[in-house]
């Protein structure tokens, strides 16, 4: 018994690990353990073709995969049909626990069911799982031809369905195995698996108190870690003295200057605040990197002006850019929003306020922060500055580091999770809207967007408790993030429309 074309996940070690790892998953290098159904009614040889093109097809879209040798079964093909098939094949998968991340079953006819619940239920992986089946062609209905998996399938699902196990359909109930659809549906069903995986281990930092007048981002770790979420604290005094500790001829930190001003321009009047703005940005990283963090909140408002004497927003921006969500205000139900918009699109995630209505349509709200967009999601030139409302209050001088920038137009993908103590559950709410190019007078970041029906939105989120706060990326993915928790997750959602 042997696997086959396996991808091997490397430990978060390094931030440049973590974001490698991450870039992979926005990449599709996922492992997928394929089990093929047949059962001895049916002509067993028709599996043969359709593990050939599966597979090529797993291959061709940059996938790995796990699955019996041809010569594993009776039947051939390494199709699996007894219960002894099924241990086997669950013997395979266990082996191979830390590379799987979802199970593809193909019916090439109908299946025997008690061979493929034995090998998903006896692996125990806890992985998402796809069930596809073939067509018949209609011409072709003989005893040497005929499939019925439109009828095993059904079989197939209620057998999982019996045992408890999660799975996703697949866009039709049945199709050709040749058909453009299989690649859709594998492609899908792989942005389900990083969205579920990724979610049941993260690790959350949040980084400092979170401020006391912001008391909508008040989060509850033991529900989160219900689901697999667990958030990692650390003081904000330890991240100044570990930036205070910074020698000014470090290579790092020399480096990370040089990065902030290719990323963003950087008035003349602030090149001095560069040094102690990267020697943040730099401590921060470090304290990530050894936490092995996924997705962090930083106390933003407003200890880390007064008492160290700079924005944190062109941090979290660039760790944002880089696949690594960062959110304002020690908001840890944000950042895991953030982080699932991630997981689900590959795509830079921000976190927005709900902020301003916009007069002549109502179904239009601006949408901003002080200046946390990540590059890649305003997708227009960045420049540096300092708060606006800060600003006012505490001085220009401790409040440099802020994003400029306007969202350019385009679809996007809105989510938010909380955790209602109460309830003693996570609810969330997702949709998708248009980001116009409509122009808005305001500092910071801003992203003017549509979305129908936003004044049911807005009564939902006010009448239910959620946060002013809403995580964004550009892409639709509400499909993903739908079955990803009304499937596996099993979160309270509100899919808006």
């Amino acid at each position: 018994m042997h696997f086959i074309n396996f991808f091997v996940n490397l430990p978060n070690q390094t931030l440049q690990t973590i974001q490698t790892l991450q870039n992979s998953m926005k990449h599709k290098q996922l492992c997928f353990g394929v089990i093929i159904g047949t059962r001895a009614y049916f002509n067993s040889a028709l599996a043969k073709d359709v593990r050939t093109q599966l597979l090529k097809t797993i291959s061709d879209c940059g996938y790995n995969y796990v699955i019996l040798p041809e010569d594993a079964t009776p039947t051939g093909s390494g199709t699996i049909e007894t219960r002894e098939d099924g241990l086997k094949c669950a013997e395979l998968f266990r082996q191979n626990r830390d590379r799987i991340d979802g199970i593809i079953v193909s019916l090439p006819n109908f299946g025997f069911e008690i061979g493929i619940i034995n090998a998903i239920s006896v692996a125990d992986l806890n992985v998402p799982v796809i069930v596809q089946a073939c067509d018949d062609d209609n011409d072709k209905v003989d005893l040497d031809n005929r499939r019925d998996a439109f009828c095993g399938k059904i079989s197939v699902c209620n057998n999982l369905y019996q045992y408890g196990i999660p799975f996703t359909d697949t866009t039709l109930h049945t199709y050709s195995i040749y058909s453009e659809l299989l690649t859709q549906d594998i492609n899908r069903f792989a942005a389900v698996c990083r969205t579920v995986n990724g979610l049941r281990h993260a690790r959350i930092g949040a980084i400092g108190a979170r401020p006391a007048g912001f008391q909508t981002v008040r989060a509850s770790e033991k529900i989160l870690q219900a689901t697999g979420i667990t958030v990692v604290p650390v003081d904000l005094s330890e991240i100044f003295a570990a930036a205070y500790k910074i020698d000014d001829n470090d290579k790092n930190l020399l480096e990370k200057i040089s990065a902030i001003t290719h990323y963003a321009s950087v008035p003349d009047q602030y090149n001095d605040k560069l040094q102690l703005q990267a020697k943040f940005g730099l401590a921060v990283e470090n304290w990530m990197t050894a936490n092995a963090i996924d997705a962090v909140a930083i106390q933003c408002w407003d200890s880390l002006e007064q008492n160290y004497g700079c924005a944190a927003c062109v941090t979290m921006s660039m760790l944002s850019d880089k696949l690594i969500p960062a959110a304002c205000e020690v908001d840890i139900a944000g950042a895991v929003s953030m982080y699932a918009l991630m997981l689900a699109s590959g795509n830079a995630p921000a976190l927005l306020d709900w902020n301003n209505n916009f007069a002549t349509d109502r179904n239009k709200c601006v949408c901003t922060h002080c200046g946390n967009f990540p590059k890649s999601f305003v997708d227009n030139d960045l420049r540096l500055g300092t708060l606006g409302v800060l600003g006012r209050t505490l001085g220009k001088v401790r409040t440099f580091g802020a994003v400029y920038g306007k969202v350019k137009s385009g679809d996007f993908t809105f989510f938010r999770i909380s955790t209602d103590d109460t309830a003693g559950c996570i609810k969330s709410y997702l949709g998708t809207g248009k980001i116009t190019d409509d122009p808005y007078a305001m500092d910071g970041c801003i992203a003017v967007t549509r979305v129908e029906n936003l004044q049911k939105l807005m009564k939902f989120i006010c009448k239910n408790g959620f946060e002013h706060h809403v995580a964004m990326c550009r892409g639709e993915v509400q499909d993903i993030l739908q079955e990803a928790i009304d499937s596996y997750l099993g979160w309270d959602l509100y899919v808006h429309e």
